[in-house]
């Protein structure tokens, strides 16, 4: 350290405390403040960053919030549709089965007329039937009464008979 001492030299130590005060004053000016400068430049941007993150997650939140308001409102819509297709399914078919109880008594009434209808065909037809019958039987029964003239004269006799009574 004495070696130190007694090499130095005052000129050559204010030349070189000149010198590091000057690049002091220059790295200030040209090194100092641009860093500075791009520190706080880049702690702004991390600030904004942040929060723009905090935003998109606010934003996130409310657009999850909305998502799930819009799916409970098109479940309630899914179920008030379902609900309308069941009541109409039921009114169509409580109407297909009135109107099918309908065509069927429709269809009975017609039935029962047209039975009705042929029951007195039928009827008219045996009434008809019986009255031949019963005209072919006098016939034949006339003839064998008037077939002897004794007996066309009683029968004659008889009638006037029944006239009279009348």
């Amino acid at each position: 350290m004495e070696k130190l001492l007694e090499q130095f030299s005052l000129g050559l130590f204010v030349w070189q405390l000149v010198l590091f005060i000057g690049l002091l004053i220059l790295l200030k000016i040209f090194a100092w403040k641009p860093i500075l400068n791009a520190v706080e430049k880049r702690e702004e941007g991390i600030k904004n960053a942040l929060e723009a993150a905090e935003a998109a997650k606010k934003e996130m939140q409310n657009v999850t919030a909305d998502s799930e308001k819009l799916l409970k409102e098109a479940r309630a819509e899914r179920d008030t549709l379902l609900k309308e297709a069941r009541e109409i399914k039921e009114n169509i078919i409580s109407e297909a089965k009135e109107q099918a109880q309908a065509e069927g008594d429709k269809m009975i009434k017609q039935a029962q007329a047209t039975i009705e209808a042929e029951k007195k065909a039928a009827v008219a037809d045996i009434k008809a039937q019986v009255a031949n019958l019963s005209l072919e039987i006098a016939e034949k029964v006339i003839k064998e009464e008037l077939s002897n003239k004794d007996k066309q004269l009683k029968l004659v006799d008889d009638m006037l008979g029944d006239i009279k009574l009348n």
